[in-house]
């Protein structure tokens, strides 16, 4: 039992490095990531920038995600440590979306299987549905009723009914003090945002087991498309 395990830590442990590589080398616009720990590669601190011309424009976000040791075959839990007022995220910062719940067959919870993790996922994927789900809640199922109801009257009176608005605009406010504590400047314009570093890949090996170990349609997807969040695109994991 205990091989099965050390082969489960062996094996996400690479999965891990690889993947921390391909965001550094390729990072997803809005995002920066590192480890909490350098000798400890399941627990990742996430700095999201809130996307131009949306409610959360300006917004300095952290947030945990801790891996499991069996990933990427069991989703990571995804927790914001920034205090957040949205549909999907429970009072103590969880993310309830689809694609981080196992994937079981569970007719009561109206999600479909296929909408559900596999280990086809990966971290990359992760961020674009998380900033997708900011932009654009899924009211079906959500993990704050309070929040729930009040960006449906928001979204339903086009923006007349403030008061989702501009608590999302306070939160966003708050944020700004912390950003200038860690010395971090905030994009506040697409130009920002969209700007992508990449660093040349050294070694190709690596590159190559990458693709194979995921054969991920979604990244490619995810890479070609234009950068920025597509409003048309939103939602569709939670759809």
């Amino acid at each position: 039992m205990a091989q099965h395990s050390n082969s489960h830590v062996a094996s996400s442990q690479k999965a891990l490095m690889l993947e921390m590589k391909s965001l550094q080398e390729e990072p997803v616009e809005g995002f920066k990531i590192t480890l909490v720990d350098e000798a400890d590669l399941y627990n990742w601190e996430v700095a999201i920038f809130g996307p131009p011309n949306t409610l959360y424009e300006g917004g300095y976000f952290k947030a945990r995600i801790k891996f499991p040791v069996d990933y990427p075959y069991s989703p990571p839990a995804f927790r914001f440590l920034t205090k957040m007022w949205h549909p999907n995220i429970y009072e103590n910062g969880d993310v309830c979306i689809s694609i981080l719940h196992p994937p079981v067959d569970d007719p009561q919870s109206g999600e479909l299987p296929s909408e559900r993790w596999n280990p086809t996922q990966n971290v990359r994927t992760i961020l674009l549905s998380v900033i997708s789900l900011l932009n654009e809640p899924n009211t079906f199922s959500p993990a704050n009723v309070d929040a729930s109801v009040m960006y449906r009257k928001w979204r339903d009176s086009k923006g007349k009914d403030r008061e989702y608005a501009e608590i999302i605009r306070k939160q966003v406010l708050a944020t700004k003090a912390e950003a200038e504590r860690d010395g971090v400047k905030v994009p506040t314009t697409l130009a920002e945002y969209c700007v992508r570093t990449r660093a040349p890949a050294t070694d190709e090996g690596s590159d190559l087991f990458y693709d194979d170990y995921y054969d991920d349609e979604d990244l490619e997807d995810d890479n070609d498309e234009d950068c920025c969040y597509d409003e048309d695109d939103s939602g569709n994991e939670e759809s």
